[in-house]
């Protein structure tokens, strides 16, 4: 049976542990900053007030109805992405939009598309948590 000591050194050892590998893991992810646009930026809230996430998925998480909208904007292009928004279909509503909000959430998805691909299974997962798309 360990002794008081043998346990309080196992738990400062554990915890420093930890400690470290977490100060590690936050002092060296590979955090790539690009300044986002302000129509991209409108567009943002613009997905999020009229909750696109309820029905589209991006980066893989959201809703099933509808389809991952991540590379959209690089696999049919601004006119694809406009005329959807402008008519919509039998399944997704027309939402009467505005042209400039229609620039926006086209931004929007663009700088989406410019940031990752869509699908997870598909990333390589580095030792230490973070991943390689």
């Amino acid at each position: 049976m360990p002794s008081d000591k043998q346990k309080i050194t196992v738990a400062v050892l554990l915890l420093v542990s930890f400690l470290s590998y977490s100060f590690y893991i936050y002092t060296s992810l590979p955090v790539k900053e690009s300044p986002v646009s302000n129509k991209a930026s409108e567009g943002k809230q613009l997905w999020q007030q009229y909750n696109c996430n309820a029905c589209h998925q991006v980066y893989g998480l959201g809703g099933y109805l509808g389809p991952d909208l991540t590379n959209v904007y690089s696999k049919r292009g601004a006119n694809y992405i406009s005329s959807f928004l402008k008519s919509g279909t039998a399944i997704m509503p027309n939402f009467h939009l505005s042209d400039s909000e229609i620039e926006s959430l086209t931004a929007y998805l663009q700088n989406i598309d410019s940031s990752g691909k869509a699908d997870p299974r598909t990333f390589k997962i580095h030792f230490d948590g973070t991943i390689e798309q």
